[in-house]
């Protein structure tokens, strides 16, 4: 009977489908708890040193690098200064903390439309593929195309790459983890180059977790990205670089310049030295890493004197190097201006370092679990798995800034202007000539060879403002005419419109 019971009991489970749950297979990696905190805990305290120290020099040095005589500040009580005079100097964490709390809201697997929603209506103030990225939020436009170059023309910028360290440090030693959580939220503002820099800066922090060597996280991280991206190419020029100049990190900058310093997609660095582009500031935080060797403070040096945004860079560079490191071995140098800051809330957020280290801590637990890991006591043993690379995109694929047309038009009711391309952007703004005006969004309509392409508000209030005034990529080259026209024009109201960067 039991027999027959077993073989019944079989076919069922046959017919229906049923599979048993498969044994996990493979290298297990195993960390105590104590290592996991203080690695995490020196993440974030890795990023908050390195935004501070870089508060002065922020796209103060635009296509040169800071020279060694040039000093800049540190002293006891530097990272609590800033925190006071300048908090906005913290949207490298901020932000980052935006996404945390959905997660503790939400889980793990919170949905890309709740961490859309969460950062579009924050009250604090963005700026390129970011602001562009929550304008497409609130104007409708889900959370999976929001940073799309189409609809976004900074989706290459630095944006989601400065926002990721969250994704890597609750991923320990979990590339595929880190990069699945930069899928759902790096989309919402970046796209192609863009997205790659968050998927990098994300592995190399689960990297950190389980290497001790800066050329291995640096090695393994890039895997993640698709060979054929210029990110991908731009890096592995830093690191091949690297091995010919091993004590020159300034040589390997020249060549950075030479290579990959021209900005084809942000309207504000075309044709202009500011390049906040994502893989370029990216290979400032693989200079500054690689010559650092390991070295806090040659790290902090290098990657901030690269110049550009060099706040941010050191920021990741640091966050990186103290995931490596642990908060335990971060110098007192350093660490000890950062103590004395750490029950300070952030700007927008009631959350200071000492809450996020403990969130940190919580998060990164239940993604091992979520993703096959298991807790025993004090040891947390990680299933191993390839780094392997995400999807292959690409931004303004065959757009090349070839120019700009000097509009400055200021009217109430239409702006026009004519180009030779297959591609613009027009720069520009509304503002508002009576104070007695409403904040209602001005209603415009966009015309190319009078030919109506769409309607769409153009906000007054900062928070909400679209970046630029209107764009139009992949057009039939040659000659076009663009006229932008006030639904309903209202003389309490102006368009201004500076210029137009046009492709070929």
């Amino acid at each position: 009977m039991k027999y027959l019971i077993k073989i019944n009991l079989t076919l069922l489970l046959l017919l229906t489908g049923w599979q048993a749950p498969a044994q996990r297979k493979g290298p297990l990696f195993r960390i105590s708890k104590e290592t996991l905190q203080d690695k995490i805990k020196g993440g974030w305290a890795g990023q908050t040193i390195g935004v501070t120290f870089g508060w002065p020099t922020e796209f103060v040095y635009q296509g040169t690098f800071i020279q060694d005589y040039q000093p800049i500040p540190w002293h006891a009580d530097y990272v609590s200064e800033a925190m006071h005079t300048f908090p906005g100097l913290f949207d490298d964490i901020y932000m980052d903390l935006t996404f945390v709390e959905v997660i503790e809201r939400l889980g793990v697997h919170a949905p890309a439309a709740s961490f859309a929603r969460a950062y579009a209506s924050a009250g604090y103030e963005l700026w390129h593929a970011n602001q562009a990225g929550r304008y497409n939020v609130l104007q409708g436009i889900p959370a999976a195309r929001s940073g799309h170059w189409e609809h976004n023309p900074h989706a290459d910028d630095i944006d989601f790459q400065i926002e990721a360290d969250f994704a890597g440090l609750m991923s320990p030693a979990m590339p595929g983890a880190a990069s699945a959580l930069c899928d759902r939220v790096g989309h919402i503002m970046n796209y192609g180059d863009g997205w790659y820099g968050g998927v990098f800066v994300a592995n190399m922090y689960a990297q950190a977790f389980k290497s001790n060597d800066v050329k291995t996280v640096v090695g393994q991280a890039l895997r993640a990205v698709p060979v054929q991206s210029k990110f991908y190419q731009c890096i592995a020029d830093v690191i091949r670089w690297h091995r010919r100049y091993p004590s020159d990190w300034k040589r390997t900058w020249f060549e950075i310049q030479r290579k990959w310093s021209a900005e084809a997609g942000c309207p504000d660095g075309v044709f202009h030295p500011l390049n906040i582009d994502a893989k370029l500031n990216a290979a400032y935080v693989v200079l500054g890493l690689l010559y650092g060797n390991g070295d806090f403070t040659k790290t902090m040096e290098i990657s901030t004197r690269a110049g550009q945004d060099s706040d941010c860079n050191p920021s990741t560079a640091g966050g990186v190097l103290g995931t490596m490191l642990g908060y335990s071995k971060i110098p007192a140098y350093w660490l000890d201006p950062l103590k004395k800051a750490e029950r300070l809330p952030f700007s927008h957020t009631t959350l200071a370092l000492r809450d996020v280290y403990e969130l940190g801590v919580k998060h990164a637990l239940q993604h091992v679990a979520e993703n096959g890991g298991r807790i025993s006591g004090n040891i947390i043993e990680i299933p191993q798995e390839p780094v392997s690379p995400v999807r292959f995109e690409e931004s303004f694929p065959g757009h090349f800034p070839a120019g700009k047309v000097q509009v400055n038009s200021t009217r109430s009711d239409s702006v026009s202007f004519r180009f030779d391309g297959k591609g613009f952007v027009l720069r520009g703004f509304v503002q508002k000539l009576s104070r007695s005006a409403s904040d209602k969004p001005v209603r415009v309509a966009l015309y190319i060879d009078d030919q109506f392409l769409e309607e769409f508000d153009l906000p007054l209030i900062a928070a909400h403002r679209r970046t630029e005034l209107c764009w139009k990529y992949s057009l039939a080259p040659g000659a076009h005419r663009v006229t932008l026209k006030a639904v309903a024009p209202n003389p309490d109201y102006e368009i201004v419109a500076r210029e137009a960067v046009v492709y070929q």
